[in-house]
């Protein structure tokens, strides 16, 4: 009786390793080609904005009819170069209004958090678009470090609006609108996500209410923005201290056993530039062990 028992249970796991091998939605290899897919990428937009309009009565994306102006001529998209993982893309966003506000705050970072409401698409192929994968029809916070590059690139372009509700729902005027183009290398890129195939270029329509102008994330006193210190303009991957917390969610930067808000010698709020040691006159006291 034994016997069988581990003969059954060898051909369960035989089958369940059968199955994960044949699986789509694994891992896929180290050595993919994503600068060929970059360039890939960018031809199958380009092939799209020849093909498509932005009908501005309907706020929408078309198939392009005679007389309607392409895409490609409309000055209203704008181009942007963004290299990520030494891999160079070109990411395109529609630029419906930049934002007017009463109140302006200037544009979001990459690190900021944003309000926004938003509603994204898949472009099959190179000449029509998917039904909606996913879409807040009411705003929602999101940081801009925590989400997909092609929005952390693309947001940072589009300014707040006012908040003018009184007693009713949430309601915002004069934000940034428009329609980001995201390359598959800056979104999801050659592995699967729900609905979103490997591979697939993506588009999003947003409007951008409201942002944390210098979101703090660990509330350390120095913006997110700013705990950059190898000056790359990536603050994800800057470790002072090597313990594997990036500075921007550490609260001790150089792991010298003070925190980094009480690093603030001129007591000014902000310890990004106190300099006390006259042997590193240029390395604030917040990033420096030897001070504290």
């Amino acid at each position: 009786m034994n016997k069988f028992k581990y003969i059954f249970a060898l051909l369960i796991v035989i089958a369940i390793v059968a199955a994960c091998g044949n699986n789509t939605n694994s891992i896929p290899v180290d050595d993919f080609d994503h600068e060929a897919q970059a360039l890939i990428d960018n031809d199958s937009l380009n092939s799209f904005f020849s093909k498509h309009y932005y009908d501005a009565d309907v706020d929408s994306l078309k198939t392009l009819v005679d007389g309607a102006l392409p895409l490609s001529r409309d000055e209203k998209l704008k181009t942007l170069n963004v290299t990520e993982n030494e891999i160079d893309y070109k990411l395109y966003y529609y630029e419906n209004n930049i934002g007017n506000p009463t109140v302006d705050k200037g544009f979001p970072t990459t690190m900021d958090s944003v309000f926004v409401k938003y509603k994204g698409f898949r472009i099959s192929k190179t000449d029509s678009i998917s039904p909606s994968f996913d879409g807040k029809q009411i705003p929602i916070w999101f940081t801009l470090n925590a989400v997909i590059r092609g929005w952390s690139h693309g947001l940072v372009n589009f300014k707040n609006g006012d908040n003018v509700t009184s007693n009713g729902p949430i309601t915002y005027e004069n934000g940034g609108k428009g329609i980001l183009f995201i390359p598959s290398g800056l979104a999801y890129r050659n592995t699967y996500s729900g609905a979103i195939l490997p591979n697939e270029n993506l588009i999003f329509y947003i409007d951008l209410y409201d942002f944390v102008k210098d979101t703090d994330h660990d509330n350390d006193g120095v913006p997110s923005s700013e705990e950059d210190p190898d000056g790359d303009g990536d603050p994800r991957n800057d470790d002072t201290d090597g313990n594997s917390n990036p500075n921007y969610l550490d609260t001790d930067d150089d792991g010298d056993g003070v925190l980094t808000i009480k690093e603030d010698a001129n007591g000014d709020g902000n310890p990004s530039n106190d300099f006390s040691d006259s042997a590193n006159p240029n390395l604030p006291d917040y990033l420096n062990p030897a001070i504290k």
